[in-house]
């Protein structure tokens, strides 16, 4: 992706995480990219095509941040839990990211235009966290009955819905993780050696 391109796709993530997509205004973003409005057209066509590729830059981000809070030591178990709270981090990154992402998926409810591309990037989801339920059971650090996707997506939307209450301040961030862990129990079984 040309730089200017994700300059203003960065630029697009704080509008939106700060104004909600109803107030996505394009000579504000162009404002806050230090781009002219005309650089965004070209780019995007039209406003409905920027909220479709920022959707998609904001998958594409929380994918980064996830992979880099994951540590190879871990043992398959860890890493999922790794994988499913690096998206309850207290950095401005993945608020903003959490923020638009949940401000995106309920513009979708009326916006059909968004739908496919956030269905398309919660099954991506999904499957990621399924594959890592599956390597757990492998491993034998989970309940073999278990069915690695249903688990997966009941686990992808706690976490929407905890960062949500986090993020709205109706939840603690530590409370938050401790769900999480706490149902990564209930779905799999309690973690051998606890």
């Amino acid at each position: 992706m040309a730089d200017r391109q994700s300059l203003i796709l960065e630029a697009a993530v704080r509008v939106i995480a700060r104004n909600g997509v109803r107030g996505l205004r394009v000579e504000e973003l162009a404002s806050e990219a230090g781009v002219s409005t005309a650089l965004i057209y070209y780019h995007f066509k039209d406003r409905a095509g920027l909220i479709q590729r920022t959707l998609a830059f904001i998958s594409d981000r929380a994918t980064g941040y996830t992979d880099e809070a994951l540590d190879d030591s871990e043992d398959a178990r860890g890493v999922l839990l790794q994988l499913l709270l690096s998206e309850l981090q207290d950095t401005t990154r993945v608020r903003e990211n959490s923020i638009a992402w949940g401000e995106l998926r309920a513009s979708a409810i009326f916006d059909t235009d968004l739908r496919e591309t956030l269905a398309d990037s919660t099954r991506t989801w999904n499957r990621d966290t399924a594959d890592s339920i599956m390597d757990a059971q492998v491993a034998g650090l989970a309940d073999p009955r278990a069915v690695p996707l249903d688990v997966a997506e009941r686990l992808t939307a706690l976490v929407e819905g905890l960062s949500e209450r986090w993020l709205s301040g109706s939840l603690a961030l530590d409370r938050a993780r401790d769900l999480i862990a706490g149902a990564l129990d209930a779905e799999l079984g309690t973690h051998p050696g606890k």
